[in-house]
């Protein structure tokens, strides 16, 4: 299901269900509440479809409220912090250890590594 400001399109094995534009948003029939119930493998009760279309309207309205916003000319925001990045860099630490003498203290190693008991059954 894809949705966007404009409009909704319910899309099932590439083919096109029904469009709504910002006119008949609103205005899920029934069939629609239970074409999205199916799509989400979802059961849904005879009062869960009642309740779930009156919130679907209440979400679609909205959509249509947003719709209704001028953004022309505005630059899309893609994030707000201002940070550009945040990681730290992947860099060799040397502690001043050599590899064989930590090595020289485990009880069992095979190819300059440690060797456990396999822990997975």
């Amino acid at each position: 299901m894809t949705i966007t400001l404009f409009h909704i399109i319910v899309n099932v094995s590439d083919r096109y269900v029904r469009c709504y534009n910002a006119f008949n948003m609103a205005d899920l029939s029934r069939d629609d509440i239970l074409n999205l119930a199916r799509l989400a493998r979802i059961s849904l009760t005879d009062e869960e479809v009642t309740e779930f279309a009156g919130e679907f309207s209440e979400i679609l309205k909205y959509v249509e409220q947003l719709n209704s916003v001028n953004t022309a000319g505005l630059i899309p925001t893609s994030q707000v912090t201002g940070l550009v990045n945040v990681t730290r860099p992947d860099d060799v630490i040397d502690y001043g250890y050599d590899a064989e003498a930590l090595l020289c203290n485990v009880p069992s190693k095979q190819n300059d590594l440690i060797k456990v008991k396999r822990m997975i059954g």
